[in-house]
This record gives structure tokens, sequence and C-alpha cells, in this order.
């Protein structure tokens, strides 16, 4: 479960923000139209140094480098995929740390809150990228679920296509795809001889992620999908040129480019691949997981504490489960009770629709409780719907596409509908809470609404608070009264250890020399997941590295503050007042938050030692 940027859907959803390759492919795949915030700084005069950083930064995040369109080629099919190769991440490298000695000569002392805010978020996120980029991962800019190729081939189900431009720049992507891919293929070779590829434990079967794209007829390509519906009110002439070229695009760009990185693959990568498993074992590993653990934590804590941190978390949760296996009168083992809630009847439905009511039930009885735990809500709605068949069976159980604060289109809690046998009605109101309200939805769409955020602000989007929010939200589901069913509260805590197991397996992984069955045994044990996905959460954990600490470290730096919170406070604690707190800042990074919290703490102290006014 995760978020969908406010432009592009995709799957990993989290996933392919993994590989900083990823990122930049997806970065130039929305429709034509500027940034919002690259257009209010070319209208707007900057006030401050700070004001101009932020203004400049922006831009430098937002500049394309696009292929040379080659001669004799449409100038209409100017918007091509970026040239990417080693040289491009050095000049991105050499601009990110321009802007770091920029940040540094501010004053921060003569800055505001908010402005010291920005900064903080700023300074993280300039670290977290040229770390990327001084790790050299774009080595590896493919993962088990993700990677150039895959975000290309999901393009076609998220990209707009109602404009002659839209179909313009969709061509422009097609014919530059080939030299695309040989960049990266090169950016591979170079990742095989200095030892930074994925590991071959993982690479069994890849081809899979490239060979179902592969067709004789161009016709049948997913690809071709949007040619063969170019709307009827476009001119004829231009209905005949995009047709004409897209379809010689495919036929002479695309198809040959994945063909030749099949052949790569198998070839050439997968049989030298590396035989080693985590990160630690790669020249230079062990630096580059513990930076990837402060990027997707932004705390200062080591492999080996959020190891035992995972440990902690999951023998609690065990022991919750448990509890409800008391309640219920289940006296056998607990994975006797897995199999029991995988096979009972009761506990699935065999249509698309009845899952679908049953997630929808859940968010609206939320609904009705959201003023009891929040003093501000967003005003835009939501809706629920099915995940496109085309991609359902690649996704998780869903995920959340945020709307527009201007209230022009509703957010959208998207539910993984395929594969009903496998998709229990006991996790119904978990995944309405996380993706919905108060997760997702109501979190992001605060940000989206709030006049007093910067742009700046509103495109943070630190992960460990995103995700982190949003577990903390299943769980106020408990405070609303809601899990009355027993057994949708054991599918609230297989959420909650499936979170906290990535604490472990990633650690143990990448830090610590767990063998991947180890980490596969120890996934299946403690989340009563079969095999298959027990194996498939693994190596995503394998080739993602630091990405799941995220979600469980962000929902225990939120339920640590609200505890001090209450024993600071006593009587005094609100509630409502407390979460209001922690989402009005905008998804900041952690060491943020409990900077902000503890401030507010203090505040609601001082407040209550002045009295009232005379």
């Amino acid at each position: 479960m995760s978020v969908a940027p406010p432009t592009v859907s995709f799957s990993t959803r989290a996933g392919i923000a993994a590989t900083l390759l990823a990122f930049v492919l997806l970065s130039t795949s929305t429709a034509a139209g500027e940034h919002p915030t690259v257009a209010a700084a070319a209208n707007e005069t900057p006030a401050t140094p700070f004001d101009q950083l932020i203004a400049d930064y922006t831009a430098f995040a937002d500049e394309k480098q696009p292929l040379p369109l080659p001669d004799g080629t449409d100038a209409r099919y100017a918007k091509r995929l970026e040239a990417i190769d080693e040289s491009y991440f050095t000049r991105r490298a050499e601009k990110l740390q321009g802007f770091i000695e920029r940040l540094s000569a501010i004053d921060r002392p003569s800055l505001g809150r908010d402005e010291r805010i920005d900064a903080d978020i700023l300074a993280t996120r300039l670290q977290n990228t040229l770390g990327e980029i001084e790790h050299r991962a774009y080595r590896v800019p493919i993962g088990s679920r993700e990677g150039f190729h895959i975000a290309f081939a999901s393009e076609v189900a998220t990209r707009s296509f109602s404009t002659v431009e839209h179909y313009d720049d969709y061509v422009a992507r097609l014919q530059s795809f080939r030299a695309f891919a040989e960049r990266q293929t090169a950016l591979m070779r170079l990742g095989l001889r200095t030892g930074w590829t994925m590991s071959a434990q993982v690479l069994d079967g890849y081809g899979i992620t490239v060979r179902p794209l592969l067709v004789d007829d161009v016709t049948t390509s997913d690809f071709y999908a949007p040619f063969a519906r170019i709307p009827a009110s476009f001119d004829e002439a231009d209905r005949t040129r995009l047709l004409r070229d897209g379809t010689a695009a495919i036929r002479d760009s695309v198809l040959p480019a994945y063909r030749a990185f099949l052949s790569f693959l198998e070839d050439e990568y997968i049989p030298s691949a590396r035989q080693s498993l985590g990160m630690s074992a790669m020249p230079g590993g062990r630096a580059f997981y513990e930076h990837r653990v402060r990027r997707y934590t932004t705390l200062d804590l080591t492999p080996e504490a959020i190891h035992q941190l995972g440990l902690d978390e999951v023998a609690r949760i065990r022991g919750e489960m448990a509890a409800i296996m008391a309640e219920v009168d289940f006296t056998d083992s607990f994975e006797a009770f897995i199999d029991f809630l995988r096979t009972d009847a009761r506990f699935y439905v065999d249509t698309s629709e009845d899952y679908l009511r049953a997630v929808s039930y859940a968010a609206k009885r939320m609904d009705g409780k959201l003023p009891e735990l929040f003093g501000t809500l967003p005003r835009s709605p939501y809706g629920i719907r099915a995940i496109p068949p085309l991609i359902a069976p690649r996704l998780s159980a869903g995920y959340y596409d945020r709307g527009e604060g201007d209230g022009s289109r509703a957010g959208f809690v998207n539910v993984n509908t395929s594969q009903l046998d496998s998709r229990p009605l006991y996790v119904a109101e978990a995944l309405a809470f996380h993706e919905g309200v108060p997760g997702h939805h109501l979190q992001i769409m605060l940000v989206a609404e709030n006049e007093t955020l910067s742009d700046f602000r509103k495109e943070a989007n630190s992960i460990a608070f995103v995700e982190g929010w949003a577990l903390y939200a299943e769980r106020l589901g408990l405070e609303a009264g809601l899990y009355d069913d027993p057994y949708a509260n054991f599918g609230r805590l297989t959420y909650e250890i499936w979170r906290a197991v990535r604490l472990v397996v990633d650690t143990g992984v990448h830090a610590l020399d767990w063998t991947r069955d180890q980490a596969i045994a120890y996934m299946a044990e403690n989340t009563g997941m079969a095999l298959g996905p027990s194996t498939a959460e693994v190596d995503r954990h394998i080739t993602e590295p630091g990405q799941g600490l995220a979600y469980k470290i962000g929902e225990l730096a939120i339920r640590r503050l609200r505890t001090e919170a209450e024993e600071t406070l006593g009587a005094r604690f609100d509630r409502r007042a407390f979460h209001d707190q922690v989402l009005r800042h905008g998804a900041v990074p952690l060491f943020v938050l409990e900077r902000e919290v503890r401030a507010w703490i203090a505040e609601v102290e001082a407040d209550e030692a002045a009295g009232p006014e005379s």
C-alpha cells in the first residue's frame, strides 16, 4: 500500500523511487505542462537569498536534458527521453554540491519557522539525492519489481491521450526509447565491471519482466493501444501522421530495444551478476546501506538498532495475535490459524463488486468517526475503485491517487480485486483506513488544501512520514471503535507485522549477512504469508535496500511522540489537537516532526502555566 504522485500512477508505488534512474524516467513522463512551482518561480521575484535558493533548486529539479532530435525528425517530437549516462550524474552532483554550499551559507536563525522547516527539507533532499549519485546507485537501474524497462511499459496505462500534443510527446518517447535503453544498458555494464549488480540469487527467470512485451505484430503491442483509439476529433492529417509515426517507433525503436535488453540480461548480466546477497558484500556497500537507512528513515539509526527494534515489534505483535486467537477459541498453532483464515469461505467473496463494497463500507464507517479524531478535515472527497486488470496482478492490495487541492479532481483509493481467493475480507478495514481516511487521502489532501504552506513544502514527500502516518492511521480504527470483529483486528495486525518484519529482514540481509532462505523463512513464519508471496516480498527488500524500513519507523515515531505528549500534558492532552499538529506541516522528515511536536507540547504547557487572560 502506498501513494502515487499527482501526475502518474505507478505500481511499486514507492518502489519505483527506489532507484534514481527510475525516478529520472518517471519525472519526464508527464503530459505537456510546466511544473507549478517552476511557473510560480518564473513569475515572481524571490524576496530573499533563501527564496532564490528554493526557486533555483526547484528549477534544477525540474529541468530536462533530452536526447537530441535526429536530423530530419518532425520537430513536434522533441520531448524525448533524457540523455542519461555517467556524465549526466556527474553534472547533477556538481550542481547539488553547489546548492548544499549555498544553503550552508544561509543564516538559519534569521529564517522564520516555516522557512527553517523548508531549509531542513531542502537539506535532506540534497543530501539524499547527492548520496545516491556518490554511491553510484545508477549502476543498478532495475530491481525485482521495478526498473527503467518496467516504468516505461507502465506509461501506457497512466499517460493522458486526449490531445494531439499528448500523442506527439508519446511518439517522441517511443522514438527515443532505443537510445535511452542503450544508455541504461551501458550503466549496467559499468555495474558489472565494478561489482555493482543485482544479486544473482534473485535473477532467476527475470526475463519475464521483458518477454511479455515482445510481439511480432506491432498492432498487438501494449504500446500500440493508444493509436487504436486516436480521438475522432483530431484532424485527419494528424491522425494519419500519428498512426504512421507511432507504428514505426514501436517497430523500429521500442521492440528492438526490448529484444536487445533481454539478450543483454540473459547473455551478459545474469551469468555475470554477483553471487552475494546483501549490500554490505559489495564494494562500499556498508556505507551505501547506511546512507539508504538515513534516506528512508530520516533519522540517525544504525542497522543493528533497527534490527533489534524489528525483533521487539514482531514479538509484541505476535503476542497480540495470540490474544485474538484465544478470543475466538482457536487452540491450535499459529500456522493452523493462518491456514484456517486462508481456506474458510466466510472470509472471501467471488466478485470484484463485493470486495469493493466491503472496502467502501469500512471507509464510510470511518468517515463518521473523523470529527472525534481531528479538528481539521480535508474538503476534498475521495472515491474507491478497482485497479485496472492489466496491471493489478503485479500490484499489492491497494494504492492511493491524490486529488487536486482546488477541488477539480477527487482522490481515489485503488483496490486490487484480482485473485480474490487471496484477498480476505478481514483486511478490508485496515486497507481502507491506510489508503483512504484517516490515512493517505486525509493526510495528502490536507497538505494540498493548506494555503499557508509554500509550494516547495507541498511537494515534500518523506516516505517515512507518509507511510508512517498511514500505518498509524490503521491503528486509529481501534480508537474509533471499529475493528469490532476480532478477525478484522487480526487483519490489522497482519498488516502491522508485515511492516515490522521488514525491519528485521531488510537489515538482516543488508547488514547482518542473512541468507535469502533465512529471510524468506522468517517472513513466512511471522506474517503467515505463503512461500511465494514471502519470496517476492524478500526479493523486494534485497533489491530495494532501506525502502521497507520507512513504514514502521515512521509509525513508531508518531506513536512515540503521542506517548510523550500524553505523559507530559496529562489531562491537558487533546487527541484532535495532537493529530492536527502532526499533520499541519506536511510530509516532513521525522527529525523535523519531532522538533515541531515537542515545541507544540512546550507551547501547551506554557499556555496552561500562564492561565486565563485577566
